[in-house]
């Protein structure tokens, strides 16, 4: 994987509408100069069929870094990304891999490379679930246990729902989300700056 001076985002993707907002949220960050990769669940593809993505952008799924390892020594995705990446943030987080990764549990691109992640740098993540969901009693337990080890939650908003459900789980706006991952990059750095 080349590398550039520029910061380096990973953004991983999973099974919410919200991943429709994915080119919108490239754009913003490539706006800010970060180079930017995407990781996405089986399911996260389902609502990135039609999405207008520049065409140097890697959409990176368990096909692709199954194909990439054939024998010892081969390559593989998702201990690379974690090398690559300066931040991941996974936008949208789903209540699905908001369990797997409170469980440890690593069967896909985007949780193998939630598990491998290295600690000191900075990860965030946005949840994105049906408000039914968001207030089930397990959904608290398992966000404080991820920000208990580090991670940064980008706090859902409330909204009308894509299911035409009014309240609180929808993913937090894009700009937020931008300007989360620069201040996580650049604690120091003049917010004013941001790119629209």
């Amino acid at each position: 994987m080349a590398s550039s001076s520029r910061k380096r985002v990973l953004i991983g993707c999973t099974g919410s509408v919200a991943t429709i907002k994915l080119p919108q949220l490239v754009e913003m960050l490539r706006q800010n100069n970060l180079e930017v990769r995407v990781v996405v669940t089986e399911r996260a593809k389902h609502f990135l069929k039609d999405a207008q993505l520049p065409p140097e952008i890697q959409v990176l799924s368990d096909t692709v870094e199954w194909a990439a390892w054939q024998d010892r020594g081969d390559p593989v995705l998702h201990i690379d990304l974690v090398k690559w990446a300066d931040v991941f943030v996974i936008a949208p987080l789903d209540a699905n891999t908001l369990g797997k990764i409170a469980s440890g549990i690593c069967d896909n691109i985007v949780t193998c490379v939630a598990r491998a992640w290295d600690p000191a740098k900075p990860f965030l993540f946005c949840p994105a679930m049906n408000t039914k969901m968001w207030e089930h009693p397990i959904t608290m337990p398992q966000v404080s246990l991820l920000k208990s080890w580090g991670y940064k939650e980008v706090h859902c908003i409330t909204k009308m729902l894509m299911c035409g459900d009014a309240g609180i789980g929808a993913m937090a706006e894009v700009d937020t989300i931008v300007r989360s991952v620069l201040r996580a990059l650049n604690p120091w750095m003049d917010q004013s700056d941001l790119c629209p």
